[in-house]
């Protein structure tokens, strides 16, 4: 690979994605840098979660390529992308709801954690150490999303925005160096978006985390994207800053119809 190409984070190359003869994601190309910050818009079924699918490897493409850090990763299972750094959240929560805020971000740093099962039953001092990390680690973490004082209470007992937040936080636990956030806004009321929107940008600047953010809620992606990438039936129909975006007439007339700006919704 090229030295320019080698300075991307992560490259998509003709990715192509097809269900029963349904494109999901056609010739889909992207260049992101280390610490960028990509909104992703479009209308329902434009593909949106389909091509986070494709970059976790939830999905195999139909076609194209997947590179990271220079590293073709297109066949690579999601575990082994997880390790490389790359962390999302979902749309509909995954989270374990019996457990509590600390115990879920422990299980997710615990797939990093190099213990054998007989440290484990016959409590080694070395697993003791471990879980004495871990569980400083887990409150870092759950304090960088104002979760710390709710560390106790199990995650179904918390609120819808403080559940986004634990999500978060269980993908920050992975160390990522890309973080997907799929619709994070969703459900949320005007104060709880505008908190969360700080969030994102805190962690971006924080980590020099490169974010891809999927969500509907315009106030988020154009407050704070400084680069929005349209998609409709799969393919980029825009991409650039977001006040060029917002009145781009091909946006318009995909994601909310001839005649209304973006900035009007």
């Amino acid at each position: 690979m090229a030295e320019q190409e080698r300075s991307y984070l992560l490259q998509l190359n003709k990715l192509n994605k097809s269900f029963r003869g349904l494109k999901a994601v056609r010739d889909y190309d992207l260049t992101l840098r280390p610490g960028e910050l990509l909104g992703i818009i479009g209308p329902n079924g434009a593909g949106k979660t389909t091509l986070f699918n494709l970059l976790t490897g939830l999905v195999k493409p139909s076609a194209g390529h997947v590179y990271f850090q220079g590293v073709d990763i297109t066949s690579y299972p999601p575990e082994r992308r997880a390790r490389l750094g790359i962390a999302r959240t979902f749309q509909k929560l995954r989270l374990f709801k019996s457990l509590s805020a600390l115990e879920n971000v422990k299980v997710a740093l615990q797939t990093s954690q190099q213990i054998h099962w007989w440290e484990v039953v016959l409590t080694l001092p070395h697993f003791t150490a471990s879980e004495h990390r871990l569980v400083e680690r887990g409150r870092e973490l759950l304090a960088l999303l104002d979760l710390d004082s709710a560390r106790h209470a199990r995650a179904e007992s918390l609120s819808f925005s403080q559940q986004r937040r634990l999500e978060v936080a269980c993908a920050l636990a992975l160390s990522p160096r890309l973080l997907l956030l799929d619709e994070p806004a969703g459900g949320m009321n005007p104060g709880e978006t505008e908190a969360l929107m700080q969030l994102i940008l805190t962690l971006h600047r924080q980590f020099d985390l490169a974010i891809m953010l999927i969500e509907h809620n315009m106030q988020v992606i154009m407050g704070i994207c400084p680069r929005v990438q349209v998609l409709n039936y799969g393919q980029i129909i825009a991409e650039g800053e977001p006040a060029a975006i917002q009145r781009d007439p091909k946006v318009i007339e995909a994601y909310l119809g001839q005649g209304q700006l973006i900035d009007d919704a």
